[in-house]
């Protein structure tokens, strides 16, 4: 049997450390949940918008720009600690 080899891959402050029969971590998740608490206002909004088409008997309320704004508050903050480190 060989050894398998062991590899250290640091995302800013995410360390990920794998085996070599082991599948990579996508540090992409970690990230949003460290950029989510950036993102309140959207987020507050969203919530807000949700409460209000609650009531909507209709069905023709939606709050997709709120939660479209919410995720690219989430994005814009991912994608500028995740790219940083690629090469």
């Amino acid at each position: 049997m060989g050894k398998s080899k062991l590899a250290l891959c640091s995302w800013g402050d995410v360390l990920v450390t794998l085996s070599a029969d082991e599948e990579p971590v996508d540090p992409k998740k970690y990230l949003e949940e460290r950029c989510k608490p950036n993102c309140v206002k959207p987020f507050y909004a969203y919530e807000k918008c949700v409460k209000r088409v609650e009531a909507d008997d209709t069905g023709h309320k939606h709050c997709t720009g709120q939660y479209f704004d919410y995720l690219s508050c989430v994005d814009k903050c991912v994608a500028s600690k995740l790219f940083e480190k690629l090469k």
